[in-house]
């Protein structure tokens, strides 16, 4: 059995362990390697694969149908399916849906957020004052104050005093 915190590489497995100090070893050359390790590939790439084989499928189905001419689809034999209208439609709606969306995702930020002039926008329930706001002490050695916020006057000095 392996060790449960050694890292696996191309060349030589490092060991973590909690017991013994940070060792090197080599594999033997004659082991041989799954690539997809003792349980299989992983769900995420089997559906990652499947999707992409099915949007290529898909992408290569629509493209036959809104550009290949009728008589080309009836001479293999397709006779049914949708009407030219929706290979321009669907994709148009779907883009004026996306951006309506986003504008009214946009609108509806801009309808909840606090004017500037709002007090809250300064201070709030979680507002933490400095401990210490006196220069005379600028020189000496000082312990490490707990955060806190900057005064909105201390601010605008620095802005705007320059």
């Amino acid at each position: 059995m392996e060790d449960p915190y050694s890292v696996n590489s191309p060349r030589r497995i490092l060991s973590f362990s909690k017991n013994s100090k940070a060792t090197v070893s080599f594999p033997d050359p004659d082991q041989k390697a799954s690539s997809f390790g003792d349980h299989g590939p992983k769900p995420s790439e089997v559906y990652g694969f499947v999707g992409s084989i099915t949007t290529l499928v898909t992408t290569v189905i629509f493209m036959v149908w809104a550009y290949v001419p009728e008589y080309w689809l009836h001479s293999v034999g397709i006779f049914y399916y949708p009407s030219r209208y929706w290979a321009l439609a669907v994709p148009a709606y779907i883009m004026v849906t996306i951006v309506l969306a986003l504008g009214f995702y946009i609108g509806l930020n801009f309808m909840s957020t606090p004017p500037p002039t709002y007090f809250n926008t300064i201070y709030d329930e979680f507002t933490r004052e400095s401990m210490s706001n006196d220069p005379s002490t600028a020189g000496e050695e000082q312990p490490i104050e707990p955060i806190s916020d900057i005064g909105i006057d201390q601010i605008n000095s620095f802005m705007f005093d320059g």
